[in-house]
């Protein structure tokens, strides 16, 4: 009997092929997708549309399709996480909270639950067992430009050995000449490019008018401690930021750290954003049980980032340091480093601070 597996369907053009090949290879597949409302109590049309564009690849493919309600789940997790890290003075990366504590966490558990063997998801990379390590890999996607290990590298061997990764070895557009083939409504659809609950990309305002984050202005300083000027709140600048600032220097100023106690942001120049070193937290390893001694790896400090050469040594409880072979340019708290060794995902850990 074909195993059954459940297919998480965003209504783009990723996860209706992943879907459209499982059912090809012979799986017995099923399609959910997940509502996901910063508003549990008001459903946006963006999350209607995904429905029913998931429902009508789902009826032309002749699998079944239902919707799973995680909205209250959403908001108390990667919502709240994400006001918390900005309001720390951190820049998080909500996808990959989602990721860990949604798409792969709680929907995982369900669809166990229910008696499916695994899911699968439209991300762009590959795993596989390793049979002289004994444990599960995640790899990178063979399309660098589509490759999506970065926002996975919390993935855990038990899920690994419960998730499907279908278009791993596909570009992009070969999946739309595959869904234009097959007649899929989703086949031109455009990628998603912001956070999918601040669609504007004005999440300041969605701080305010959604979490009841107030900023509270302070002081610019330099990195003596001189005040500049004033700022409008930590929550308003990222590591690395030279636009608007609001104040007029001779030559460049960017952003060099944040400080949420102080409520300080300090400004420098250029040189100052490298990092010869970071310390990273909350780390999860894929490729080795764990890191107990020091390991020559490939490191992204950003998604887009190239990587560049460096050592990754333990230096605490569920910590490590990553020290680079060239200096990075701003290193920022709350997002993630992701270690690789080749293809392979080592794996990862979210950012507390560079060292100069």
């Amino acid at each position: 009997m074909p195993q059954r597996v459940l297919v998480g369907m965003s209504g783009g053009v990723d996860s209706s092929v992943a879907a459209l090949l499982l059912k090809e290879q012979g799986f017995q597949v099923e399609g959910v997708t997940l509502r996901l409302c910063a508003d549990p109590e008001r459903i946006t049309e963006k999350s209607l549309e995904a429905e029913r564009d998931a429902a009508a690849v789902a009826q032309r493919l002749a699998i079944p399709h239902t919707v799973w309600d995680y909205s209250r789940l959403f908001r108390d997790t990667v919502v709240q996480s994400f006001s918390n890290v900005y309001q720390s003075g951190g820049t998080p990366n909500p996808c990959i909270t989602c990721n860990r504590c949604i798409k792969f966490g709680r929907m995982l558990d369900q669809a166990l639950e229910e008696g499916y063997a695994a899911i699968a998801s439209g991300h762009y990379v590959r795993s596989e067992w390793d049979e002289t390590r004994g444990r599960w890999l995640l790899k990178k996607g063979a399309d660098p430009a589509r490759d999506q290990s970065y926002v996975l590298y919390m993935l855990t061997q038990h899920q690994l050995a419960h998730i499907l990764f279908p278009l791993g070895d596909y570009s992009k557009p070969e999946l739309r000449k595959l869904a234009e083939e097959r007649g899929l409504v989703t086949a031109n659809r455009p990628d998603s490019q912001d956070i999918c609950f601040v669609p504007d990309g004005d999440y300041l305002s969605f701080l305010e008018k959604g979490m009841g984050v107030t900023g509270a202005p302070g002081n610019f300083v330099d990195e003596d401690g001189h005040i500049l000027g004033k700022h409008r709140g930590v929550a308003a600048y990222t590591i690395g930021q030279r636009k608007g600032l609001g104040i007029a220097f001779g030559e460049p100023r960017f952003v060099i750290s944040k400080d949420a106690v102080t409520n300080t942001v300090v400004l420098g120049k250029s040189e100052s954003l490298f990092s010869r070193a970071l310390i990273a937290e909350d780390a999860n390893w894929i490729a080795v049980e764990s890191l107990t001694a020091p390991m020559r790896v490939t490191a992204r400090t950003r998604y887009q980032q190239r990587e560049c050469a460096a050592m990754v040594e333990p230096c605490g409880e569920n910590r490590f340091c990553v020290n680079f072979d060239e200096p990075q340019r701003a290193v920022t708290p709350g997002q993630a480093v992701v270690l690789y060794q080749g293809d392979v995902v080592v794996g990862g850990g979210t950012i507390l601070h560079g060292i100069s």
